[in-house]
């Protein structure tokens, strides 16, 4: 769900991230046509950035509890 956000409204998936300051300048960058490209890569690269951190805190909990 949050890539068909990316998707459409790149500006709102940075939001929802917690990047209030990346998704007003990725909204400023979406207003054009030619800018709703990078804004969306951008936002789908910000996402899996934020999946590959939780996956990566996830195996650190683990090797700690280990």
């Amino acid at each position: 769900m949050r890539y068909v956000i990316a998707f459409f409204f790149p500006w709102l998936s940075l939001m929802l991230q917690g990047k209030i300051l990346s998704g007003f300048i990725c909204l400023l960058l979406q207003i054009t046509i030619i800018g709703w490209i990078p804004a969306f890569i951008w936002a789908v690269t910000a996402l899996n950035r934020m999946y590959a951190d939780r996956r990566t805190n996830k195996i650190i909990r683990e090797m700690k509890r280990g």
